[in-house]
């Protein structure tokens, strides 16, 4: 069964190539690198691929508000041809902080904007000149100066509220998801293959460790991290099923920052997003996020302890060696 790995912002960049370093000897499918305001993305893609062979690269994501649609078709077109065609195409709207306070950029018409980048990158990576007219962009004689290495580059689209996931099942070859209960996200996941079959990953917080309470306490934390920052999941989470424990987190993150707030995490919220606990624990719960219909859990690294050990009992839980 395939299975994916997020190499998150917990880690340094050492530490992400030396993780994939090690996934490069298992039968993972795809290893995805996310962008915040740390590691540049298809930076961190072109080294990976230096480092992996077979596995499929990710960027997970990269937002389409800080770099023009050219500018995401070129890096694309050269990650892909360094990783001899392996890239997947990751593309998110973000968020208003990351957008307007990070880029200086106003966060406007996520779903149109996020059509017109989709369209346009799929003419660009064809290798022909092209012209484009929309209601964003207007585009005039860009063809690439390099022959991409493949016309076609899969995209997936980062999709929370119910239109940017019905543009996702139009538009794209894949959806990614976060942070959705698993009886929203198995429904959801149902309703929609039955209008266009595409390629369904789930990004899940996950924590391995032999102490069950350690990987507990730090999946929540995670968890209400996310909760505490993220308006768009938090109010997400509200109106599917947690609406006391978003609230009770976000007061608790005003009042007193992370130093807590994890604490108000229930244990049905954790179970409804997050893996976390002992190995075999881990195992039985990932099979309950394949039960949703998802055709590619991956499994969100949070390192307890010495990062490099924590990440080898990590894979020795969820992947066998090639």
């Amino acid at each position: 069964m395939r299975i994916a790995y997020s190499l998150g912002s917990l880690l340094t960049i050492n530490q992400v190539i030396e993780c994939s370093e090690i996934l490069s000897h298992t039968n993972t499918d795809t290893i995805w690198i996310p962008e915040t305001w740390g590691m540049e993305n298809f930076s961190m893609l072109s080294m990976i691929s230096q480092k992996t062979k077979k596995q499929k690269i990710g960027s997970s994501i990269i937002n389409i508000y800080s770099r023009s649609p050219a500018s995401i078709a070129m890096g694309a077109a050269t990650v892909d041809s360094i990783s001899n065609g392996r890239l997947i195409l990751g593309l998110g709207t973000s968020s208003i902080p990351i957008v307007e306070d990070f880029h200086g950029y106003k966060f406007e018409n996520p779903v149109l904007r996020m059509r017109e980048y989709v369209e346009i990158i799929k003419l660009m990576l064809s290798g022909k000149q092209i012209n484009y007219t929309g209601k964003i962009f207007h585009l005039k004689n860009f063809k690439l100066l390099i022959n991409p290495h493949r016309a076609k580059i899969p995209i997936y689209l980062a999709a929370v509220n119910q239109k940017m996931v019905d543009l996702t099942w139009e538009i794209s070859d894949g959806a990614i998801f976060y942070l959705r209960p698993i009886n929203e996200m198995k429904n959801t996941i149902k309703k929609m293959q039955q209008k266009r079959k595409i390629d369904v990953t789930c990004q899940i917080i996950s924590c391995v460790s032999n102490d069950a309470e350690i990987a507990i306490t730090r999946a929540k934390q995670t968890l209400a991290f996310y909760i505490s920052v993220g308006k768009i999941y938090r109010e997400f989470l509200s109106k599917n099923g947690f609406e006391n424990e978003s609230k009770n987190v976000y007061e608790e993150f005003k009042q007193s920052g992370f130093k807590s707030n994890y604490e108000l995490i229930s244990d049905n919220m954790l179970k409804s997003l997050a893996i976390a606990g002992t190995p075999d624990q881990c195992i039985i719960q990932l099979q309950k996020f394949r039960d949703t219909g998802m055709d590619l859990p991956t499994i969100q690294f949070n390192p307890v302890g010495n990062v490099i050990d924590s990440f080898k009992l990590f894979t020795n839980t969820f992947s066998e060696e090639k």
